[in-house]
């Protein structure tokens, strides 16, 4: 397969799965363990998650405009507060894990565990929120309770960043929409922040000039055009519907991945 054709691939499955609560992660390393595509630098999978973000400040450029153009308002000065300390929290969390040695795993099975029990985890949540209208505040135990569930799902690819952000929200109460919003937009200083510490720290090490950057631009430019057409979607999709349809692939998902580890496949 032509290089140039892998990275377009790429590119569309992290452009289609970053904002559906399904995990863009668990998804671009498994075609790459299977064999399936070639194996990309945490460098490459990481930076054109980049491209994610740029989708998201098109689809709510009205409502950026308006944050950005309302900051004497009160209640503007508090959301964007809240978004600012979720993001510090997760930024901080993630200087730690890095501190730590913590890495993506790189074999199928943690991956699969993790798109398993994440499905289990949505149809429960999806049945004790039933019925619930929720509320549009984003209250700071909301704030805090995010910001774990990004850094969980940092630990755990498989798990879903903006799936476990939203869902964590809808556990204490969030209305979908404002749920949905809030991980959205904080999705933007938190995939941007990931993208440049991860350029840099391939700068200082000296692994940023062996990367084809031409590839890495293509494959960003690929996940921003896919995540621009999920993103609109799924905003009009949480309106009226659960995630409960992506609990049941998720579970359909890890449970093959799983059986396909058992029988050998990953070895």
């Amino acid at each position: 397969m032509p290089d140039w054709l892998a990275i377009i691939l790429l590119g569309i499955i992290e452009g289609v799965t970053e904002f559906l609560p399904i995990s863009s992660t668990g998804h671009l390393l498994i075609p790459q363990n299977l064999g399936l595509l070639p194996s990309k630098s945490d460098l490459f999978n990481v930076v054109i998650q980049s491209g994610a973000v740029l989708a998201v400040l098109a689809v709510f450029a009205q409502r950026v405009k308006h944050l950005a153009t309302t900051l004497a308002d009160p209640g503007t000065r508090d959301y964007l507060t809240k978004l600012f300390v979720s993001f510090f929290i997760t930024a901080v969390g993630g200087l730690a894990l890095k501190k730590f040695g913590i890495k993506l795993p790189e074999t199928i099975p943690p991956v699969a565990w993790a798109t398993l029990i994440g499905g289990f985890i949505i149809l429960v949540l999806e049945l004790l929120h039933k019925d619930k209208p929720g509320t549009t505040d984003i209250t700071w135990t909301v704030v805090v309770a995010v910001a774990l569930a990004q850094l969980l799902a940092a630990v755990f690819p498989g798990t879903s960043r903006s799936g476990a952000s939203i869902l964590m929200a809808l556990a204490f109460g969030v209305a979908r929409p404002a749920a949905t919003e809030f991980s959205f937009l904080l999705g933007i200083p938190t995939l941007m922040a990931a993208g440049a510490f991860k350029i840099l720290s391939a700068i200082k090490d000296g692994e940023a000039g062996s990367e084809d950057w031409g590839m890495v631009v293509l494959g960003t430019v690929v996940s921003a055009i896919c995540a621009f057409i999920v993103v609109k979607w799924l905003i009009r999709f949480v309106q009226g519907h659960t995630f409960n349809g992506f609990a049941w692939y998720r579970i359909v998902l890890g449970g093959a991945l799983l059986a396909w580890a058992a029988s050998g496949g990953g070895h």
